[in-house]
């Protein structure tokens, strides 16, 4: 008789279709609710702490850039609160026809209580009949709780293997090393330091299902590092972006994208992705060169990934009824020295010419030895991939292109006030409006000292996205970062200088130029408006550092 696909995936069915309560069921149920513990339901935690104990958490926070003492004190199986799209508990799955999944989890000295709470939370919240297996990466990790104890622990579970790195490989090797022993046909790759809201896994296997070059990723909720909140959204997720010196940025999704969906749990297309959680067919990502392994420890892999798919015909999305629980450290807990070298492969081998605008703003970068590319190269070509022209007009056709025209961009220096330099600091990472800009000692790297000048008359600084403007801060004689205009729109007023043949930038609203002058109201040097005159400190240049 012919086996059905009940069997195939050991579910007794006594002859009747299985029931769809036994098909969702988890490999392992959660413990009864304690409703009491602490961080129950995704609950912040505020321990009131003084003397050993305190001194105990600061150093827990040191070494990993988590509050461990705190996590040591949560349940490895908390639950979590409810954080998706109320659409998405409608949605029906045939759980026989689904693919299976192995979920590749990778770590390097790993604290105890998050990569615990990770495996349990996949092992607790994935339907039994759809999780091949967890694989279980160690990275040459050298810390004691590791080795013995974490082999003891594991093999009381069921479907969790480890595996061990012979030397520090890096996370790109070590997730490759994981995948090759993998059994499922979908490889779902989660860090080490996640919770799975319920529902996680079906969306993700579902999409694969309907489409095989699409690569998937979660809703990537953020988990506080200090009190352990689970600060899930159900609201319109955000996707994946860049900006010119090729670091990953997070955006709200675009109007076009809104349009072309038709309700609120189709998926949504992504530029680019975060790296740490997605999940991929795993004959697919064979097919598409996997990862590029000439690239070390992390950073930068995550966006040439992004750019191989869109670029060589597959889609990258985010499923929104699939979330996912990520810790943010505080900050990196180990160097990423590396990501430069990794990014400069990912522009020389996907970004064609317009690798030059990355360059511009990175000019250090050209000086980056990155390996021999020539095997990415060629599979470019043989995978018939898109160039990147392709990928800006048609996967993220609202990112900024700076023009770069020769000798408009660069440092921008006085010739009165020599070596001194425009630069701009922004107000954090994610607002580029709102602060002066001042003058400092030129240092050449790019950076905060990167100016363009476009031919809409604009001073642009847009190494970052969204791109900065300079313009007249309302009832002073100073310069201020305003946000650019979109392409289309009529650039302001305030934003528009003439840069004439006698190198003097003239505001045209203010009837004056601007001049660089070594005191301001804080005492720093800065450019101001002043009549125009033929001073040396109303003479500007820009240098390119090459």
């Amino acid at each position: 008789r012919e086996v059905g696909a009940a069997e195939r995936r050991g579910l007794s069915t006594g002859g009747d279709a299985p029931e769809l309560e036994q098909l969702r069921r988890p490999v392992y149920e959660k413990p009864p609710l304690d409703a009491s513990a602490l961080g129950e339901w995704g609950a912040a935690v505020k321990l009131d702490l003084e003397g050993e104990e305190k001194r105990k958490e600061e150093e827990s926070i040191k070494k990993h850039q988590i509050n461990i003492y705190l996590s040591e004190k949560i349940s490895l199986h908390r639950r979590l609160p409810e954080r998706w799209n109320p659409l998405c508990k409608d949605l029906k799955y045939d759980y026989l026809s689904m693919p299976t999944t192995s979920v590749v989890i990778a770590f390097y000295n790993e604290a105890w209580s998050t990569l615990l709470r990770t495996v349990h939370s996949v092992l607790e919240t994935s339907p039994d009949i759809l999780l091949k297996e967890i694989i279980l990466v160690d990275d040459y990790s050298d810390r004691e709780h590791l080795k013995g104890p974490l082999e003891a622990y594991i093999s009381n579970l069921r479907k969790v293997r480890l595996i061990r790195a012979r030397k520090r490989e890096g996370l790109v090797r070590a997730r490759l090393l994981g995948a090759s022993i993998t059994s499922g046909d979908v490889l779902t790759f989660l860090d080490c330091h996640c919770e799975c809201h319920e529902g996680w896994l079906e969306p993700l296997l579902n999409r694969i299902k309907e489409k095989e070059s699409a690569v998937v990723c979660p809703v990537i909720d953020v988990i506080d590092w200090n009190t352990f909140q689970y600060l899930g959204n159900s609201g319109e997720p955000q996707i994946g972006g860049f900006d010119w010196r090729l670091v990953f940025t997070w955006h709200s999704v675009p109007e076009y994208e809104q349009k072309r969906r038709r309700s609120p749990v189709d998926v949504i297309r992504s530029p680019t992705m975060a790296g740490g959680l997605f999940a991929v067919s795993k004959k697919y990502f064979q097919y598409l060169g996997t990862y590029d392994t000439g690239m070390e420890v992390w950073g930068g892999e995550n966006l040439e990934f992004s750019f191989r798919i869109w670029q060589c015909g597959g889609s990258l999305e985010v499923h929104p009824c699939s979330h996912v629980g990520h810790v943010f450290p505080k900050q990196a807990p180990y160097s990423r020295g590396k990501a430069l070298a990794n990014s400069v492969r990912a522009a020389e081998v996907w970004l064609d010419e317009f690798k030059e605008i990355y360059y511009h703003r990175n000019p250090h970068a050209r000086l980056e030895a990155f390996g021999d590319v020539t095997g990415r190269l060629e599979l470019k070509k043989r995978l018939g991939c898109q160039s990147f022209q392709w990928y800006l007009e048609n996967v993220y056709p609202d990112m900024h292109v700076p023009q770069d025209r020769p000798g408009m961009f660069g440092m921008l220096k006085n010739k009165g006030m020599v070596n001194y330099c425009f630069d701009y600091n922004p107000p954090d990472d994610h607002n580029v409006a709102g602060h002066r800009v001042i003058l400092y000692p030129c240092h050449g790297m790019g950076q905060n000292q990167f100016f363009e000048y476009s031919s809409d008359l604009q001073i642009r600084y847009n190494t970052r996205e969204p791109a900065g403007c300079a313009a007249v801060e309302y009832g002073t004689e100073y310069l201020t970062m305003h946000l650019c205009s979109k392409p289309g729109q009529a650039v302001p007023d305030d934003q528009k200088f003439v840069l004439r043949e006698d190198s003097t930038f003239y505001h045209p609203q203010t009837n004056k130029c601007l001049q660089a002058t070594d005191k301001s109201d804080t005492g720093s040097p800065v450019p101001v408006f002043r009549p125009c005159s033929d001073s040396n400190l109303q003479k500007w240049f820009f240098e390119e550092r090459t």
